[in-house]
């Protein structure tokens, strides 16, 4: 897909992964739309921001709203947003779990979903278009931390790949992409690991699949943990179980 002059929705695009997103593909001629809690800090002059929390079904009606009346021509989709909490599922007082995984599950996993289904009639009514879904390795081998933003994340996982079984027949000038970053130093990992690529390299990664059109793109270190899951499955669970 040639990105230049493509109308592109980024959630999650005022920070992170997201903001670098917004940068690189304004600077390849697309129009950007972008959509978060807050404003970013630094706003890029030309690129649209609407505050919406993502995990509110009426703000979300809202924001789909507005792209189909004032953004008509909208024809990539990037689900980037995100949060990731540790859970105790033992230790933890109950009222505070249940009150977390829900936030967790209607951000990573119902938010996604919901505005597919909104927009996929939106994007298909364009030349060419793409619902680009953000997941992580962590879908593929969980770690004991986050089971709710595991289980978030496998699910969209196999709602893209399931989607794009659907598009392949009834619209195959959609193209339905996942993209698999390893750790990116965001604000969500700080604290969390190491050996993380910055949110720059993880822009350009995804912006290189969504251009040359592919379906899976695995970037960096997840590259290994892929073939490690082929080959000796319970390895990869040992090596990310505490990660």
């Amino acid at each position: 897909m040639n990105l230049a002059k493509q109308k592109i929705l980024i959630t999650g695009g005022t920070s992170g992964i997201g903001a670098a997103l917004a940068a690189q593909l304004q600077s390849r001629g697309a129009s950007v739309i972008t959509c978060a809690r807050s404003r970013p800090e630094h706003p890029l002059h030309g690129v649209v921001y609407y505050r919406c929390d993502l995990a509110s079904p009426a703000e979300r009606a809202d924001l789909v709203s507005r792209i189909r009346n004032e953004h008509p021509d909208t024809s990539v989709l990037i689900n980037n947003a995100a949060i990731q909490h540790p859970l105790d599922f033992i230790g933890g007082e109950a009222q505070s779990l249940q009150t977390t995984l829900a936030q967790e599950l209607a951000l990573n996993l119902e938010a996604p979903v919901a505005l597919a289904a909104a927009l996929l009639p939106l994007i298909a009514k364009q030349q060419q278009g793409a619902i680009v879904n953000i997941t992580t390795a962590l879908a593929l081998a969980p770690k004991k931390s986050a089971p709710v933003y595991c289980a978030a994340k496998a699910g969209l996982h196999n709602f893209t790949r399931a989607l794009r079984y659907q598009t392949e027949t009834a619209a195959p000038h959609v193209k339905i992409q996942e993209i698999v970053p390893p750790l990116v130093a965001t604000r969500m990992t700080d604290g969390r690991g190491s050996g993380k690529i910055t949110p720059e390299e993880a822009a350009a990664a995804i912006i290189r699949a969504i251009e040359n059109g592919r379906n899976e793109c695995y970037i960096g270190k997840t590259r290994l943990l892929k073939q490690l899951l082929r080959i000796a499955p319970n390895l990869a669970y040992r090596i990310l179980r505490n990660g």
